[in-house]
Formats: structure tokens, sequence, C-alpha cells
């Protein structure tokens, strides 16, 4: 029997749970509803946005009809039904983000790993607002430089966005660009501004540098120098902040081995390089080749760590001899069976694992406990305030 599409109708709902990607937890006639722009314990009047004919549908609340003391003003106009789809809890407070994030971080501990555990998050120097220093533009039918709609393509014209760093973004605003046009705007360390512009020719991304190109960054003790659109934490204080975790949990043993997988321009490499000492040796694996050719050149002064190119879970299978320590900061679908397989097999005494996902971390942690190694510490990091997102670092042994 085909179920009636409720899009377009409008429900009057009690407002549930927080859940994992940015709205609450509601039901109508025995139906889920996740609905954005509402809070926990609120009754709303939400409009149902998509409905694929499952159990659950999606929907917006346009309007409140009882809301929560933590509710407040958006500081965007744009944060709202019907426009930037960038953030996630403007109408909630900066302190009670803090507190979504963490039942949701723990929420997914309890469901996919089986782990009770009390989550804290913690906030990130600067505030919530001003923090982010990479924004990907894209021009609408205008011309204009804007961003995209909640689950959609459809582009909303921006004059500022509050979350980003002051001024990283008036000069894309200020032009006329070709409809559809992409671009990338990074702010590095050096406050130097690069831009470059996306275009998808024959079903392959070209970009064309604008400006700059080449971004300056300093984490863990270090200078770096890196591909300005390449991986590097969008938040300014993140990257430090999460090598000093890495440096206190991973504590590899003078003269030991490491891994670090995921590496990126090799961050963590150069904390567990200090610590393994030059009679120890650092395996950094990372699938970027613009990366790679980064990381060897900052760490050139390093010669204990060794770099491979090349997918994690392929190379790791050459990697067999036993390891002290590895460190892993998978994409955000996680690291998966076969890599934590692979990992457990070289009997690390510690893994130190840094997930952008808190879903994909659960699931993770619980095939390492399928192998014996305990979630030992966690730490929870609003590297990303007014967005759903959230850092976690996670010590397991």
């Amino acid at each position: 029997m085909t179920k009636e599409d409720w899009t377009g109708r409008t429900l009057e709902l009690e407002v549930g749970a927080v859940a994992h990607g940015g709205h609450c937890v509601s039901r109508s006639d025995n139906r889920v509803v996740f609905v954005r722009h509402a809070l926990p314990g609120e009754l709303v009047l939400a409009e149902v946005t998509e409905d694929n004919g499952g159990s659950f549908c999606r929907a917006d609340a346009v309007q409140v009809l009882r809301p929560a003391d933590e509710r407040v003003t958006p500081p965007c106009p744009l944060a709202a039904p019907g426009g930037c789809g960038g953030c996630d809890w403007q109408h909630a407070s900066p302190n009670y983000q803090l507190e979504l994030k963490a039942m949701v971080v723990a929420e997914q501990l309890q469901r996919l790993a089986g782990i009770t555990r009390e989550v804290r998050v913690e906030a990130l120097p600067g505030g919530p607002l001003g923090w982010r220093s990479r924004v990907r533009l894209v021009a609408g039918r205008d011309g204009r430089a804007g961003l995209r709609a909640h689950h959609s393509h459809d582009v909303v014209a921006v004059e500022e966005c509050p979350i980003s760093i002051p001024g990283a973004l008036d000069e894309a605003l200020d032009r006329k660009w070709r409809p559809g046009t992409e671009i990338e705007i990074t702010l590095d360390g050096s406050s130097r501004s690069h831009m470059r512009e996306l275009a998808t020719v024959k079903g392959k991304t070209r970009g064309k540098q604008l400006s700059g190109g080449t971004a300056f960054q300093h984490a863990a003790g270090r200078d770096w120098r890196l591909d300005a659109h390449g991986f590097w934490q969008v938040h300014p204080d993140a990257a430090d902040t999460l090598a000093g975790v890495v440096r206190e949990w991973a504590d590899a043993p003078v003269g030991g081995r490491a891994w670090d997988l995921y590496a990126g321009v090799g961050l963590f490499a150069s904390v567990l390089a200090e610590q393994v000492g030059t009679g120890g040796e650092v395996l950094a694996i990372e699938s970027g080749r613009q990366a790679v050719i980064d990381g060897r050149e900052n760490l050139a002064d390093l010669p204990q760590v060794s770099w491979q190119c090349g997918r994690v879970e392929s190379l790791l299978e050459e990697a067999t001899a036993p390891v002290d320590v590895v460190v892993l900061d998978p994409p955000r679908k996680g690291a998966g069976k076969a890599v934590v397989e692979t990992i457990v097999a070289g009997q690390p005494d510690r893994i130190v694992y840094v997930a952008c996902d808190p879903a994909a971390l659960a699931r993770d942690v619980a095939t390492f406990a399928e192998h014996g190694y305990g979630l030992t510490d966690l730490r929870a990091f609003d590297a990303f305030p007014m967005t759903h997102h959230v850092e976690c670092v996670a010590l397991l042994s």
C-alpha cells in the first residue's frame, strides 16, 4: 500500500530528543519526523520538506508555539527555514549547543557501541562566530555568490557569513560570477586569503587559482606550508588542540614504532616523531598526492618519518610488523572493519582515534571492542560552532 506523501503538510509536534544530523526527533501518526530549527521540549508547527514514503520524513519548524528556555534569536537571518543550510543550531544558546552535541555523542556510543558514558563537549577559543577559515560558495542564476540551502542545490545569496572569519568572503561576494561556478576561499594562519574557481568538465572538477595557493599555518610547535585548499582543520585553534591531545595520549616510546593513518600533511606524524626520536619509526599513510608532497617537505627534518601514498586499507596490509601506537584520523565515513582489523593485528598498546563523525566513531569503537580494545578516554571539541558537527578524540587500549 502506497503511503500518503506528507510533503508540504503542516504538523503540530511535540519535539523530542536531539538526533545526529542537526535535528530533533518527533512523531506523528506512528511516523518519525526529523525536525530542524527546533529544540527538545518545544511545541512547534512544522512543515514537511521531504517524504520518501518510508517510516520517517523531514520537516522544518516554521512556528514555535512553546519555546524552550535555551532558544535565542539566530545571529544570521538566513539560519531559518528556507535559508542557508550551513548552520544547524543558531537558534540555541552557545552553552546549550555544547549540551546538544554531547547528547548526540553519548547516544551514538550507547546505541552503536553499547557504551554508556557521560560526554562533555569543550568549546574552543574565540566564541561561536567568526571562526570558519574556509568556505565554498556557489554562484546563483544572477551571478551572485551564495551558499546552498539545506538538502538542496538551490543557491541562497549572502551578504556576509557570521561564522566565517570577518572579511574572508568580501572579495568573492563583491564580484559577479558565471552561474554555477563554485568558489573556494581559505584564510590561512597568517591571514592570507586564497581563492580558486572550480569548474566541472566532462565529469572532472578542475580548479583555477585566482589568488594565493600556498597556505601558512602554525600548529604542534611547527610552521607549515601546504596547499591552501588541501586538508587542514577549519577552526583556527583545532589543529593545535587536537595535536595536544594526541601528544598526551599517544605517549609513543623512545625508539618505538608508530603509525599515522590518514595523515594529511603530517600534523600528528610530527608529534609521534618527536616522541619516538631519531631511533624510532613513524609510518605516515595518506591518499592525497599533494598532501604527501607537502608532508614530506614540512617534515624533512624528521628522517624517522616515512611516507606512503595510497589507500590506508591497501597499504596497511604490507605493514605487518608490531607497532607501539597508532593514530588515525579517517574521513567522515570512518575507518571500517578491514582497517580496524589490520590495526589490531599490529598489537599496538594504544590507539588514538580522531573523528569528525560520532556515528562512524561509535561503529569503529564497537569493532575495536570485538578485538579486545576498550574505550579508555574520550574528549569532544566544538570545532564547528553553530553546526551539528563535533570533533572527538578517543583513546583505546
